[in-house]
Order: C-alpha cells, then sequence, then structure tokens
C-alpha cells in the first residue's frame, strides 16, 4: 500500500511492488510459524501409562520408568538344587520332586514302624543293604537287651528336598526332616521307662536316597541328625 498512488496497479487495483511486499510478509509469516512448530516437544508415545511412565519387557528380564525412578529385574539363578534334578531327569524324564519327597514321608513312617517292633523286613526293599544292615543291628541290640524302642505321636512338621545330585552312576537326594514325636525306650520285662520320656520332643533330620541312575527304584542310604 505503501506505493498505491505511484505504481501501476492492474485495473487501478495492487501494483507489482505491492504485491511483492505482500508476498514477502506472508512468507516471513509461515517461517515463523514453521520454527515455533518444531520448537514444541514431541508427544508422549501412546504406550506410556500417565505420568510418562513406560515399560518393557523382554527374555525373562522387566524394565520400568516412572516418578518413582526406574527398577530391574533380572531371572533368579539357577540353583545347585535345581541343576541336580535337571540331571536326574535327562534320565528320568518322570521325575517329580514333589512326589518323591511324600514318598520319602511314607518311608521314615514306616522305618520308625520298623524299629518299634524290631524288625525291619517289610522296608528291606527300601534300604540299600548297608542301611538295612545297620538298622536291623540296632533293632538286634534292643532284642538282646530285652527292651523295646516306642516312637509314638510321629508328627511330619516339614519334609524338604534340599539336595539332589548324580554321582559314580547314582542319582542322590536328600530330604529334610523336621518331626515332633515322643521317642523312649522301655524294659521288656519291667515296663519301665530307660531312657527318654512321654514327652513329645523334636527331631530334625536329613535321608539320603539313592538308585542307580535312570528310572529305578530308590533306597535309603544314610541317616543324618541335623
Amino acid at each position: 500500500m505503501l506505493f498505491g498512488g505511484t505504481g501501476e496497479g492492474f485495473g487501478g487495483g495492487l501494483g507489482l511492488l505491492e504485491l511483492l511486499l505482500i508476498g514477502g510478509a506472508l512468507f516471513f509469516l509461515f517461517r515463523m510459524f514453521r520454527g515455533r512448530q518444531a520448537a514444541r516437544p514431541e508427544p508422549a508415545y501412546a504406550g506410556a501409562g500417565a505420568g510418562g511412565a513406560s515399560s518393557y519387557s523382554s527374555g525373562g528380564q522387566s524394565w520400568s520408568a516412572g516418578g518413582g525412578g526406574a527398577t530391574l529385574e533380572a531371572p533368579p539363578s539357577e540353583t545347585d538344587l535345581d541343576r541336580g534334578i535337571g540331571h536326574i531327569r535327562g534320565m528320568d524324564s518322570s521325575f517329580d520332586p514333589i512326589g518323591f519327597t511324600d514318598w520319602a514321608k511314607v518311608v521314615f513312617t514306616d522305618v520308625q514302624g520298623g524299629v518299634v517292633t524290631r524288625d525291619l523286613s517289610a522296608v528291606q526293599d527300601r534300604l540299600t543293604p548297608q542301611e538295612f544292615g545297620r538298622l536291623q543291628a540296632q533293632c538286634d541290640q534292643l532284642r538282646g537287651a530285652r527292651r523295646t524302642n516306642r516312637i509314638e505321636r510321629v508328627r511330619i512338621n516339614l519334609a524338604q528336598m534340599t539336595e539332589a545330585w548324580q554321582e559314580s552312576g547314582q542319582d542322590w537326594v536328600t530330604v529334610y526332616f523336621a518331626v515332633s514325636m515322643v521317642d523312649y525306650t522301655v524294659d521288656d520285662t519291667t515296663g519301665a521307662v530307660v531312657e527318654g520320656s512321654a514327652t513329645p520332643v523334636d527331631v530334625e533330620e536329613y535321608w539320603t536316597f539313592t538308585r542307580p541312575v535312570g528310572p529305578k527304584p530308590w533306597r535309603l542310604s544314610a541317616i543324618q541328625t541335623a
């Protein structure tokens, strides 16, 4: 409009110079608008939760970030027990630690019953020859002394597999027992208590079982007091 009275416009309207000035002004405004758009921060991804939190998960690991900071969780490392169970399962895919522990609890109860009767023949197939000989010798000693070991009110509070491994072509498993029971010895002639009492006692023992590698019967190999 500055030269509206001197330039030659089209049909008495705007002249060429006025059009150039208007175009330049529009171009300047367009560049300024684009500059402001570029300066704006990028919007949050749709996957981010409220407060800008995000999460990632891959291969058993997880990562998260938010207002409370970042946390990293890794999968627990494999234990010696896990590795031992894996080795046993490599030759016997049916091996079940829970089922085995339940079976070991039955063996525990049956062996105690054999000690009371001073006759372990009923559980001989669940004992190694060495362990059968050791326990039967104790029973024979009681019989020779005319004494009987009374084991009553047996309560298994905990039975838990603690070790599993393979060695020299054998599978080995150890089960920890925490038991409450009454354990005392009486004289066969008089019935008097000569050892222990009728008061329940807490017993902790480790029972180790073994077998040739593969799906074969297990046998009790050793008993250790915790």
